[in-house]
């Protein structure tokens, strides 16, 4: 049975694809150029001190020193007032700050991360699998909005949670419904697994199962009179009301054909959908590049409120 997406939909805004990375990378250089010319026109040592002089010195340093007061080292001679600290004894090198010999090294957030994802509370973090390491978030502006943004957080080894960049997207047209049906215009609200990619083009190089099929073609014109043609160049299904693992196309409808079906990310045209989210052509092969089947990747989608309970 081959399945009706929920909308059909085509992106023919010229996309210029994501800004490419900055590369960067350290350099550095060492020399030693105090040495040069250590020998060379070295001065005679001087003799000018007399000895009565050079008693007396003696004698005020043993002195200091038997009081434990002075510390002499190779550089210089400091007192242990001037210094806050009792001077080292003899033969025995200052200890290097740092953690003991064999201690543990402390576990190093990565810059940005965060402890949890933002923007979600309590109610929908819970309802993410324990094993997903990979979270998109589609964060709808309002409850009857049709304008979203979609962010993918990568769980990190420590378990800080580190975003992705936020791009725009479009759901659909009535905006988000928890209780999605057949054709109502809404999106459907929750936390859905992403198991299954295909599209009207070749695969552009994704380590989901991807089903090449020329009928993903989409046809007509959206919501805001555009053109439809290639909305389903990319889809990756959203796992509501289908059985993961069969491709996208297929109608198997767990849940009965009356809470509907086809629900998908596909690339964006520029206007609202019948239930699907959108993004650009060059973001959905960025996220095909991305997702991983080993990091067991969903979607949390929902307006704000009602991902934030």
């Amino acid at each position: 049975m081959t399945a009706t997406p929920s909308d059909a939909y085509a992106d023919r805004r010229h996309d210029p694809g994501p800004a490419p990375q900055a590369s960067g990378g350290s350099g550095g250089g060492s020399g030693n150029h105090g040495d040069q010319g250590r020998n060379r026109h070295r001065r005679p040592r001087r003799r000018a001190w007399r000895t009565g002089a050079v008693i007396a010195a003696g004698v005020a340093l043993i002195a200091a020193a038997g009081t434990g007061y002075l510390a002499v080292t190779r550089h210089s001679v400091t007192t242990a007032k001037d210094r806050g600290a009792a001077a080292p004894h003899a033969g025995v090198p200052a200890r290097a700050e740092g953690p003991p010999p064999g201690a543990a090294t402390p576990a190093v957030s990565p810059p940005g991360s965060l402890p949890a994802i933002a923007g979600l509370g309590p109610r929908t973090r819970a309802e993410i699998p324990a094993a997903s390491r990979q979270v998109l978030v589609a964060s709808g502006a309002a409850k009857d909005s049709s304008d979203t943004v979609v962010t993918l957080w990568t769980r990190a080894a420590n378990g800080r949670w580190l975003p992705g960049a936020a791009w725009p997207a479009h759901n659909a047209l009535h905006g988000w419904t928890a209780t999605h049906h057949s054709n109502d215009l809404h999106s459907p609200i929750g936390v859905f697994t992403l198991s299954d990619a295909g599209g009207f083009e070749p695969d552009p190089g994704t380590k989901l199962p991807y089903h090449h099929d020329s009928r993903f073609r989409a046809g007509g014109v959206g919501f805001d009179g555009e053109a439809l043609d290639e909305a389903f160049d990319y889809v990756i299904a959203i796992d509501y009301n289908r059985v993961p693992g069969n491709s996208p196309l297929d109608g198997s409808q767990p849940l009965g054909a009356s809470r509907g079906g086809g629900i998908w990310v596909h690339v964006d045209h520029g206007g609202p959908t019948h239930g699907c989210v959108s993004i650009s052509a060059a973001h959905m092969v960025e996220l095909l590049h991305t997702l991983l089947p080993a990091d067991h990747p969903v979607i949390v989608m929902g307006d704000r409120g009602s991902l934030s309970a």
